[in-house]
């Protein structure tokens, strides 16, 4: 089972974008709005070294993480095609 974590804020159109793009193809993940919650705003920064968002994770059932920068649809449809 995939494990999907975006990060995003809830003014930024492209995290709006993402979100409302994985609830269309019914794809479960969490969500958390880093100008709400600085513990996640953290947690995003130490792992993208970054601050752009939207900024997701996809953990793989193997373990292996790919991270994801912007709403990157594509990239998406891509890891999660090999997840299967």
């Amino acid at each position: 089972m995939l494990k999907i974590t975006v990060y995003g804020t809830k003014t930024c159109p492209y995290c709006i974008k993402l979100k409302k793009w994985l609830d269309e193809k019914s794809i479960e993940y969490v969500s958390y709005d880093i100008d709400e919650n600085p513990i996640a705003a953290a947690n995003m920064y130490r792992i993208s070294k970054q601050s752009y968002v939207p900024f997701s994770t996809i953990e793989l059932p193997d373990g292996k993480i790919e991270n994801v920068l912007g709403c990157d649809t594509a990239k998406f449809e891509a890891v999660l095609k090999t997840a299967k």
